[in-house]
């Protein structure tokens, strides 16, 4: 599960911008963000670890956007509230992860000033 920068002491790494390719070049399985192309291996190195960074920096973030929402259709104050397992059951999760998430976003959303039960 990822943590917010701020609490695990680590700064928010700025990723590196993600170009989106034409359909044509996605079109093609062996084509992956122009590194196959790539002649010089400290070029390719470079950008592949940009690459790399940038995915898990949008992955952490979209792990952490994932548990505000898990969080907010738990809360107990909405009329259309889920349960664990219908929340587990959307996000293809276990009821016991999708428990820890729901967590996970109270949390987050307690950070940032808002009250998860408001």
């Amino acid at each position: 599960m990822a943590e917010p920068a701020e609490q695990s002491g680590q700064r928010r790494v700025r990723p590196a911008p993600l170009i989106f390719e034409p359909a044509e070049a996605t079109a093609d399985p062996e084509h992956f963000f122009g590194l196959e192309a790539m002649a010089d291996p400290r070029e390719l190195l470079a950008r592949a670890t940009e690459l790399t960074l940038a995915f898990r920096a949008a992955a952490d973030r979209a792990v952490e956007y994932q548990a505000v929402a898990a969080a907010q259709l738990a809360d107990p104050g909405r009329f259309d509230r889920l349960t664990e397992a219908e929340i587990a059951a959307r996000a293809e999760w276990t009821e016991d992860y999708a428990r820890k998430m729901i967590e996970f976003g109270r949390g987050l959303t307690r950070a940032n000033g808002r009250d998860p039960e408001e």
